[in-house]
């Protein structure tokens, strides 16, 4: 059990880390901006990878390593606490159709890069 929370630790600070460095050259290449894109990159980017994992892990027998990859990197990289902040935030400003817009696409294109991947990696596993 040790073992499994420190492999969970240590791919939630890998995460993490991914996560800022994808919002640093976010802002870098596109400097500050009212929508976020960089959340919603980091969301749609994580859930890809999720879906392709899920699957990819399933088929080679590799669910193993589901805590430090799922539960570690990919929890640590995709972002829906900040999330939620981004979307409050929007609404806060009284930026109402921007907040809707966020949600709505977070939430839908999250969920259609997860079939994408795990399609992508279906495709390659036949």
């Amino acid at each position: 059990m040790l073992i499994t929370v420190l492999n969970v630790a240590l791919g939630g600070a890998i995460g993490a880390s991914c996560r800022y460095l994808v919002g640093v050259g976010v802002l870098r290449m596109l400097g500050p901006t009212p929508f976020p894109l960089g959340v919603l990159g980091v969301n749609i980017l994580g859930s890809a990878l999720m879906g392709a994992f899920v699957v990819l892990t399933a088929h080679k027998g590799l669910t193993h390593l589901s805590p430090f990859v799922m539960t570690g990197v990919l929890g640590g990289f995709t972002t829906f606490s900040a999330f939620s902040l981004e979307a409050v935030t929007l609404f806060e400003r009284g930026a109402y159709g921007q907040a809707a817009l966020y949600i709505g696409l977070s939430a839908g294109l999250s969920i259609a890069a997860l079939a994408l991947g795990m399609m992508a990696a279906r495709g390659v596993l036949t």
